[in-house]
């Protein structure tokens, strides 16, 4: 059985319903410590699959104590899996977010790594280049420069949550208790040195992809009302303008009727001021609901998420006639 000291880096990846590209993954992060002079371990996130991921996870975390798994009781979400895996973590100088579907090259690690030794705390990557739909490459374009613009902190265009961060980034991480999370943005606001590496966004390595339109709805609705005041400012400016389009409406039915005697016949003018007034008062408080909605997850004090188990290095044992979980060579990533 393989053991693991104390680690210097903790690589950590969230899995849901990734048996297809598992194998693939445990060869490359395998691949990735086994090259590496630094001590490593790995960290795998249960986000509650349906498959057979967390059967995978647990064999190969009984026979390799440089992997340790965390499987959630439920599904909660690619972001609370994330911080799941960080608060687990043991890496005293480093922590290494990745995707599973391995788009996220787990190689880049030694170069991450430069950057950091150079006296950055966080090194995000910057994709230059995406090999997805052309709808998905110009949504995320927009999102990234959206969220820039109104954000009251700097957030790097086009990096995700595909980074390197220092173990006093990772502690400060832990500390913040926010329900709904986009750490991304929470990266940026921790503040200190920060530095992007540019690199070529991979296609994933098999299977589909878990993100649905819904939950990167949901992502980029966390990103806007959690890091930009510009939504309430907007309602205000809105209401604003609204009340500058009646009033002057207002000057020309008076000036129709006192200089022109004609003033505008039937419901059609009122109809008009109705609905412009509904329409505003209707996105005002959806726009405010956003931020209630939010206060009001947060108030509950509910865990993040609960945790179903947790197997450590003290926990393993070696299992008779586990699987090497390699992918054949059919299927190996190319």
């Amino acid at each position: 059985m393989t053991t693991l000291s104390a680690p210097q880096i903790s690589i950590i990846a969230p899995l849901y319903n990734e048996t297809e590209s598992f194998p693939h993954l445990v060869t490359r992060l395998s691949a990735v410590m086994e090259a590496s002079p630094l001590a490593i371990e790995i960290v795998l996130i249960d986000d509650g699959s349906r498959d057979n991921t967390a059967m995978l996870m647990q064999q190969l975390a009984l026979i390799d104590g440089r992997y340790q798994c965390v499987f959630l009781s439920r599904n909660y979400g690619h972001q609370t899996a994330l911080t799941a895996g960080i608060a687990v973590a043991r890496g005293s100088e480093a922590l290494f977010i990745i995707d599973g579907d391995l788009q996220d090259p787990p190689e880049l690690l030694g170069e991450f790594y430069e950057k950091m030794q150079e006296g950055y705390d966080v090194v995000y990557a910057v994709r230059k280049k995406r090999k997805e739909s052309w709808f998905k490459r110009t949504a995320y374009s927009t999102f990234y420069r959206l969220i820039r613009s109104i954000s009251y902190v700097d957030m790097p265009l086009d990096s995700g949550d595909f980074s390197l961060i220092s173990r006093r980034v990772a502690d400060v991480l832990n500390q913040m208790p926010e329900e709904s999370r986009f750490i991304r943005g929470m990266r940026s606001w921790i503040g200190f040195r920060q530095i992007g590496v540019e690199y070529e966004r991979d296609a994933r390595v098999a299977g589909e992809p878990k993100y649905s339109f819904k939950m990167l709805r949901n992502l980029a609705y966390n990103g806007i009302f959690n890091f930009s005041e510009y939504p309430v400012k907007a309602v205000t400016r809105l209401g604003m303008i609204t009340l500058g389009i009646a009033f002057i409406y207002l000057i020309q039915t008076l000036v129709k009727k006192f200089f022109f005697g004609d003033v505008p016949q039937g419901f059609t003018a009122t109809l008009f001021i109705i609905v412009i007034f509904n329409g505003v008062q209707l996105i005002a408080l959806g726009m405010i609901g956003e931020y209630v909605l939010r206060i009001f997850f947060q108030t509950k004090g509910r865990p993040l998420y609960v945790v179903r188990e947790v197997i450590r290095e003290q926990q393993r044992q070696p299992i008779r006639g586990a699987s090497t979980l390699e992918p054949s060579p059919t299927n190996s990533p190319s």
